[in-house]
């Protein structure tokens, strides 16, 4: 149906093509007699009507063609523009205006004096043109340097405004891991306060989320489901800034390294519980809180010595060894343990071993008489 109305609008504006380019044809050329006619009156307004018909039938004729290749060619920029990045465009557009104005100033100076008009026309298209092309191609490729550029400017500008405003303690932006999300605990440690925010949530990890809350695995599903619900309690129940930054690292693959460079750029820290992201970050001299090592920080202390009464749950690696636990998940390694699997034993503490993965203690049995019914 739209095919249809299009094929006619492009019949009119035949016709009235046709009909203005013959009235022009006749004038131009002061043609006053036509096949023996005289061209007056109503013999003036057949020769245009004819034009302008004939352009019409020929539009109508081509029409589908042109329409096709509207289609093909609007179908092939909307594919090519959800493909690109919106930084990527946004510093298209930028940069081709910069040409354009560039091209304007240059066109209606030195070129308006050249005396051929045609010449001048000719070198203003191309100047539009080459001008346009260069605005686009230099401001994507260098978008990246050219983002660092204005940043760096408006952090001068902040300087300046700081002179004659009271000084205020900048907070760090916290930046946000995919495992740290889906963890969860990140909500109850900002709901105590001890998290400072802005809390920085990157686009790709929100689609690594998506993609996970969107698999074909259950468990994995359940997982990015979690955590987008973990998002959404951050930001509608606590009271803590939350930003999403819209921009990525095209030339990166992958997440980790793609959330290590965003920390270099906004000078950020990374929050996560990934042991090998924490080591790498240390690496690259990018600062890490983990998660882990704040829950390890503040569990009770254990002394060589103590006394504790545990429950041992089953075997241990080693051979006659029991294992138990803490309430807060900690690993106790019972020695000559075994035997007293599914009882209630006194025990003292030997070694307590800290790890990066955790803590683990090491007891004995007080005597076979401590056992607790």
């Amino acid at each position: 149906m739209i095919k249809k109305i299009f094929r006619w609008i492009f019949t009119a504006i035949g016709v009235v093509t046709g009909s203005v380019l013959t009235n022009f044809l006749i004038r131009y050329f002061e043609i006053n007699n036509l096949f023996g006619y005289e061209l007056k009156g109503l013999n003036y307004i057949v020769p245009i009507v004819v034009g302008g018909l004939l352009t019409g039938i020929i539009m109508f004729l081509i029409s589908p063609l042109i329409i096709n290749l509207i289609v093909k060619i609007t179908g092939k920029i909307e594919k090519l523009l959800q493909s690109t990045p919106t930084s990527e465009i946004g510093a298209g557009i930028i940069g081709l205006l910069i040409g354009l104005i560039i091209a304007y100033l240059i066109s209606s100076g030195p070129i308006d004096l050249i005396p051929y008009s045609w010449l001048a026309i000719t070198l203003s298209i191309m100047l539009y043109a080459l001008l346009g092309y260069l605005g686009i191609s230099i401001s994507t490729k260098k978008r990246e340097d050219l983002f660092n550029f204005a940043m760096q400017i408006r952090k001068a500008s902040q300087k300046d405004k700081e002179k004659t405003v009271k000084p205020e303690n900048r907070v760090t932006p916290k930046i946000l891991d995919t495992s740290v999300i889906i963890d969860g605990r990140i909500a109850d440690i900002c709901k105590t306060g001890f998290v400072e925010g802005p809390l920085v949530i990157p686009s790709f990890v929100l689609e690594e989320l998506r993609h996970i809350a969107d698999s074909s695995d259950s468990l994995k599903r359940n997982r990015g489901r979690r955590g987008l619900d973990i998002l959404n309690k951050i930001q509608n129940e606590l009271d803590i800034t939350v930003e999403i930054i819209e921009r990525d690292f095209e030339e990166l693959s992958e997440v980790d390294t793609k959330l290590l460079k965003l920390a270099q750029v906004i000078k950020g820290s990374v929050i996560t519980n990934d042991y090998n992201l924490n080591k790498v970050a240390e690496f690259q001299r990018v600062p890490v809180l983990n998660i882990n090592e704040l829950a390890n920080a503040v569990k009770p202390v254990v002394l060589p010595g103590e006394e504790m009464v545990v429950q041992i749950i089953k075997d241990g690696k080693e051979s006659g060894q029991g294992v138990a636990y803490l309430d807060d998940g900690t690993m106790i390694v019972v020695d000559g343990g075994r035997k007293y699997i599914g009882d209630t034993i006194g025990v003292v503490v030997t070694s307590v071993l800290q790890t990066a993965a955790g803590r683990m203690i090491f007891v004995k049995p007080k005597t076979a008489a401590d056992k607790v019914s």
